[in-house]
């Protein structure tokens, strides 16, 4: 006893004495293989060309595209999720250059597939946005509103094209009810037993999804808020879970990350297979943006979100930073 009261015997600061003692006691960490990369490939350019809304992303040509797959293999990433944007002229009602053999997403799932092989496992997303005159996750109706089931019907046939192009795994992101089983099914009836699906099990109609819409070219007039979930219900997101699990899902995933920690870790904790988050765009323009003025330290501050993504129970996460991590990593 001192005139000031026991000094304490437990100090968790002990722990922390060092960068070597903090590494060594680590809960979580970072590594390569945890990352995965989300990359455009436009239609009928020469030059990639910048996200504004996303300083340091582009739409890349066919050759640039490659080029990055090789950059990311290098670095050690594990995966590439390719998003395809093509020209605005071939963008019709029923998506039709999404199930195109020859449209741009199956072009660059076959030369990233040359250009790599097995190396980086080649995700694909599987959607009708980026290739609809409206905008919309899938066809409409006569009343203008998104047609679920004629919808699966362009699912499964954009599922087909995918895997006969080499995906490794096609990642249903339209929100439409029942599209795990019937890309499932179709990817089995046509031989194509070993393709994976990565379900788009949560996915939030969010305001973090702004600069997407460049990155895409969306035509998107309105909002997705018919089918995709309200940010402001949790229960909801296990329905869709127990639903996707029922279907064949082999991984599933949280989208947006950092403004559903919550969801992400109650995911993680009711599943037994692989869970994704997708660290999506609005959330890398608000480092990047913040780090330009100043405000921020930007390279603590992607390691720290990814950390914590990390932490709330995510095997893996797709990033826009995923190489330039990988590589300090």
């Amino acid at each position: 006893m001192t005139k000031y009261g026991s000094f304490p015997g437990a100090r968790p600061r002990r722990l922390r004495t060092t960068p070597a003692m903090r590494r060594m006691v680590a809960e979580h960490r970072l590594h390569p293989a945890d990352l995965i990369l989300p990359a455009f490939v436009r239609e009928g350019i020469s030059e990639p060309v910048p996200i504004s809304a996303m300083p340091g992303v582009v739409q890349h040509t066919r050759d640039t595209l490659r080029k990055a797959a090789v950059e990311a293999v290098e670095a050690g990433v594990a995966g590439i999720m390719l998003f395809g944007v093509p020209e605005d002229a071939k963008k019709d009602a029923a998506g039709t250059a999404g199930t195109d053999p020859d449209g741009i997403l199956q072009v660059a799932i076959r030369e990233v597939r040359a250009e790599v092989g097995d190396d980086l496992v080649i995700m694909s997303d599987l959607c009708l946005d980026e290739y609809t005159d409206h905008g919309h996750c899938g066809v409409l109706d006569s009343d203008g509103r998104v047609d679920n089931d004629a919808t699966l019907e362009r699912y499964a046939e954009m599922a087909q094209v995918q895997a006969d192009a080499g995906v490794h795994v096609v990642g249903p992101s339209g929100m439409m009810d029942g599209q795990v089983g019937v890309v499932r099914d179709a990817l089995d009836q046509t031989g194509h037993e070993d393709v994976s699906v990565l379900a788009y099990t949560v996915k939030y109609s969010s305001a973090f999804f702004g600069p997407f819409r460049e990155a895409v070219g969306s035509s998107l007039k309105g909002d997705r808020k018919t089918y995709q979930q309200d940010p402001a219900n949790l229960r909801e997101s296990l329905r869709e879970l127990a639903l996707d699990l029922e279907e064949g899902a082999d991984m599933v995933m949280v989208k947006p990350a950092l403004p559903y920690l919550d969801v992400l870790a109650k995911i993680a904790d009711e599943v037994d297979v692989p869970v994704a988050a997708y660290q999506i765009s609005g959330e890398y323009a608000m480092i990047e943006a913040a780090a330009e003025k100043g405000w921020i330290d930007r390279d603590k501050a992607i390691l720290e979100t990814l950390t914590g993504i990390k932490r709330a129970g995510a095997d893996m996460i797709l990033t826009y930073w995923a190489t330039e991590v990988a590589r300090g990593l």
